[in-house]
């Protein structure tokens, strides 16, 4: 369910990032992504991170200490590890687990700071999230994949303007 931006996002994402630094490595950068990231933008109540890594090793190593922290893997996603914090049985954070060498040109990070420099797109984007919300209320498709093709236009535009090669935003 998409909620109205909620200031208290970022205050939750600085929390749940100095649990991972914690509970993960000291020295792992990590930045908010997502709508919830984007101060004004309709969001589902779940915090995601981006967790730069240096290689599986380093994610690996870490891993028992981030599920000890209640963390577990989990997600279709194919081209990084991700982790959820579900508490009680509601998803509240997904980390994302990106390598060194991705981290600038991933795709969930290009897009955050393009919606942030181009409220024009910002908006575009809210609105197919309320559309895809009302339709898959209505069985017509699935909230991501309903979203799609605006994030692939939106992420086309931003690795156009930063000289990066086109490339599916679908990772799953």
């Amino acid at each position: 369910m998409l909620l109205p931006y909620d200031p208290r996002w970022p205050h939750q994402f600085r929390q749940a990032a100095e649990r991972i630094n914690h509970s993960g490595n000291p020295d792992w950068l990590i930045e908010h992504i997502g709508s919830t990231a984007i101060p004004g933008m309709p969001a589902k109540p779940i915090i995601d991170l981006a967790v730069r890594i240096d290689g599986p090793t380093d994610f690996l190593g870490h891993r028992r200490g981030l599920e000890a922290a209640g963390w577990r893997i989990g997600s279709s996603i194919k081209t990084h590890p991700v982790m959820l914090l579900d508490p009680n049985g509601r998803r509240t954070h997904i980390a994302h687990f990106f390598d060194r060498s991705t981290w600038d040109s991933n795709n969930q990070r290009l897009l955050r700071d393009w919606l942030l420099t181009h409220p024009e797109d910002a908006t575009e984007y809210a609105e197919a999230k309320r559309t895809a919300e009302h339709d898959s209320l209505l069985g017509r498709a699935t909230y991501n994949a309903a979203k799609a093709a605006v994030i692939q236009r939106i992420v086309d535009r931003a690795r156009t303007a930063r000289g990066l090669p086109l490339v599916p935003v679908q990772d799953k």
